[in-house]
C-alpha cells in the first residue's frame, strides 16, 4: 500500500477547492476554548496558520480575535477561496519552509489538519523562530474515526477503501494515527529543547452525514488525489451508495480532536 507523498499531498485537496470549504467540518468549540484559556487568544493576538486550505480554522480564529492573521498556504487553488472568504487575513502563498515571515513577532502559531504535510522537527525549529519567547504553539487535527467506539460505516466500506494509498497522517504500519501518537509528538515538541509546558487534549464526538455529505467528505481526502477521474467517481459513488442503502440515509462517524499546545522558551 502507498502513502501520498508529502509535495502531493499539499497539492492534493485543490483540485476541487469549492468542495473542499463546503464539505471539511467545523472544528469542536473546544478547541477555541483551549486557545482562549491556555494560549491567550484574544482581540489582538498576532498569528499565523501553517496550511489553512480554504480556511475552516482561519474564520473561527480571526472571530475569536487573531490580528493580524497571516494565512500560509501552498496551493494557489484554496488560497484564492481563503483570499474571498477571509479578506482579513495575511495570506502568504508558499510553502511554510519557504515563507519568509519576521521571526520572534508572533504571539501564537497554528496548524488545523495540516502540520502532518510537513517535516516536523525542520517545521517546529521554523515555528520557534516565528514565536516571540513565551509565545504559543497550537496543532490540531479533525481525525476520522475512535478505535474506542464501535464505527459501523468504517467497517462497511473497508473492502471498498483498502487497497487505496494513505496519507502521512495514518501510515500502513503505524499503529495509531499521527494525530493520536502522542509519543512521537511530544519527542517532536521536546528535540530541540525550544518548548515547554507541552500538553494534549483530545475531544470525542459526532459527525453526522447524509449520503450527498459522505460523498463530498470523501472526495477531499488527499488518497482520492491520486486516482484517475473514472476510478474516483467509481469509489465515491459507491460510497454514497452504501450511505444511502445500508445506512438509510443516516451515516455517524466517531470522530477525535486531538490539540497539543507548547510554549516557547
Amino acid at each position: 500500500m502507498s502513502v501520498v507523498p508529502i509535495e502531493a499531498g499539499r497539492r492534493a485537496f485543490g483540485h476541487d477547492a469549492a468542495n473542499y470549504d463546503s464539505a471539511r467540518p467545523d472544528y469542536p468549540d473546544a478547541v477555541f476554548a483551549v486557545l482562549r484559556t491556555r494560549c491567550g487568544l484574544k482581540p489582538g493576538t498576532r498569528t499565523f496558520e501553517i496550511g489553512p486550505g480554504t480556511g475552516v480554522a482561519t474564520r473561527r480564529l480571526i472571530a475569536e480575535g487573531a490580528k493580524p492573521l497571516v494565512a500560509i498556504e501552498p496551493d494557489e487553488r484554496l488560497a484564492a477561496v481563503l483570499a474571498r472568504r477571509s479578506p482579513e487575513a495575511t495570506l502568504v502563498n508558499a510553502a511554510f519552509e519557504d515563507a519568509v515571515l519576521e521571526a520572534g513577532t508572533f504571539d501564537l502559531g497554528t496548524a488545523a489538519t495540516s502540520f502532518h504535510w510537513t517535516e516536523q522537527r525542520p517545521a517546529l525549529a521554523k515555528v520557534a523562530r516565528l514565536l516571540k519567547h513565551g509565545g504559543w504553539w497550537a496543532a490540531w487535527w479533525n481525525v476520522f474515526g475512535n478505535a474506542e467506539r464501535h464505527d459501523a460505516f468504517h467497517e462497511a466500506t473497508q473492502p471498498l477503501l483498502s487497497g487505496m494509498a494513505t496519507s502521512p497522517s495514518w501510515k500502513p504500519n503505524w499503529r495509531h494515527p499521527f494525530a493520536l501518537n502522542r509519543e512521537a509528538r511530544f519527542a517532536d515538541l521536546e528535540a530541540e529543547g525550544l518548548f515547554t509546558d507541552i500538553a494534549i487534549e483530545t475531544f470525542s464526538w459526532t459527525l453526522v452525514l447524509d449520503p450527498a455529505q459522505v460523498r463530498a467528505l470523501y472526495a477531499t481526502y488527499s488518497q482520492f488525489s491520486v486516482l484517475d477521474e473514472a476510478e474516483r467517481n467509481r469509489v465515491l459513488d459507491a460510497l454514497q451508495e452504501i450511505a444511502a442503502i445500508e445506512f438509510q440515509g443516516r451515516v455517524e462517524r466517531n470522530m477525535l480532536t486531538p490539540i497539543y499546545t507548547a510554549r516557547r522558551i
